[in-house]
């Protein structure tokens, strides 16, 4: 994980739509979604701000799409931490010992253990990875070289593009390549820029401890805007695509895509005071009351308590914790067209505007 940042200059022509998008995580259908929501044509430009692959068995398919599509289109690529994964894998990079952890816990969402089943090649034991590297070398050549041919950062005089971060403006090639792909929690790290910095990796999700929100974050005086909607992660992820301002020091915009239905409230609903936003990092929890749909508990760190969803409590490395959970009621008014998550017999969780929350009104 040593290499050095591989920088390359782009050039965004004057009078040309320029789209960000990042982290699909091998949903194809929410990217086509995306695109065709957008209206994507050839006169735009679309910037891919890494982690095609990874999480999800869509990968390979989404890749490959990709690359078809920049054949007739302008399109920009930056490898994300989770696209140099595979990379690693074949390169010997990883140790075999945490590969077999990784590829054991992922399975068939870690690309190259679904390259390896495509061609039909074991691959469920360390003995077995020489000769999966070498099937996957030699059934994937393009692909894989796609994939190597990705730079770190993207740069102009006004834009830098990069995964997930860097510390500083200037000497970009010194920086190691691995810490700009994954550079978590890059907004919290009092960093400020004179060009506007634009990454992923990170959800955005994960900002705020009270709203549980996907859209991409504009933070104007950090000159960072971050854009990782929660694709394929989260259960109510987006993709999101970042419209880039006619001049720079405009108005940033985007278009979103969630998949879900829609509902229509046929009640108004005020906003709850002081909601909670339970996510990864923040979600270790105590069981109060067991319950089959709900469950009672103490979220550890903030000592509320509050029912969640009995299913989405689960024991690992972290102890016992809690998926992404919300108490906030959203505000809705009668008429509003809402994106619906789930139901449940207590009400539904549902979207408005990005916003994650619930709406305990009737609808259609």
């Amino acid at each position: 994980m040593d290499k050095k940042a591989v920088v390359r200059p782009i050039h965004l022509p004057k009078g040309r739509r320029v789209l960000v998008i990042s982290d699909i995580h091998g949903n194809l259908p929410y990217l086509k979604g995306l695109l065709d929501k957008a209206g994507f044509s050839s006169q735009d430009i679309l910037i891919v701000l890494g982690d095609i692959l990874e999480k999800s068995t869509g990968g390979l398919d989404t890749l490959r799409y990709l690359m078809d599509l920049a054949k007739t289109h302008t399109v920009h690529f930056v490898q994300g931490n989770c696209d140099a994964t595979p990379l690693g894998f074949l390169s010997g990079q990883w140790p075999d010992e945490i590969a077999a952890r990784y590829g054991g816990f992922w399975k068939d969402k870690a690309t190259w253990v679904y390259m390896a089943h495509q061609i039909g090649v074991p691959i469920e034991s360390v003995e077995d990875y020489p000769a999966a590297r070498k099937a996957i070398q030699e059934a994937y050549p393009e692909e894989l070289a796609f994939l190597e041919s990705m730079p770190t950062i993207l740069v102009n005089d006004d834009y830098l593009f990069v995964h997930g971060g860097v510390p500083r403006e200037d000497r970009l090639e010194e920086l190691g390549a691995w810490e700009c792909m994954k550079n978590d929690d890059f907004l919290n790290q009092d960093l400020f820029f004179h060009r506007w910095v634009i990454v992923g990796h990170w959800p955005v999700a994960l900002y705020d401890g009270q709203i549980t929100q996907a859209n991409p974050l504009v933070r104007a005086r950090q000159h960072i805007v971050s854009i990782d909607g929660g694709c394929t992660l989260k259960t109510d992820g987006q993709l999101n695509a970042l419209i880039l301002p006619e001049e720079p020091g405009g108005e940033f915009s985007w278009v979103s895509y969630d998949g879900f239905p829609t509902i229509t409230a046929l009640e108004d609903q005020a906003p709850s005071p002081d909601p909670l936003n339970i996510r990864w990092g923040h979600s270790n929890i105590e069981i109060l009351e067991p319950g089959e749909e709900f469950t009672l508990v103490r979220h550890v760190e903030s000592g509320r308590e509050l029912p969640v969803l009995t299913d989405t409590i689960q024991t690992g490395i972290f102890g016992l914790t809690c998926k992404d959970t919300t108490d906030y009621l959203l505000p809705v008014k009668k008429g509003d067209i809402l994106s619906l998550v789930r139901k449940t017999s207590r009400g539904a969780i549902v979207k408005k505007d990005g916003v994650t929350g619930w709406y305990l009104g009737s609808f259609t």
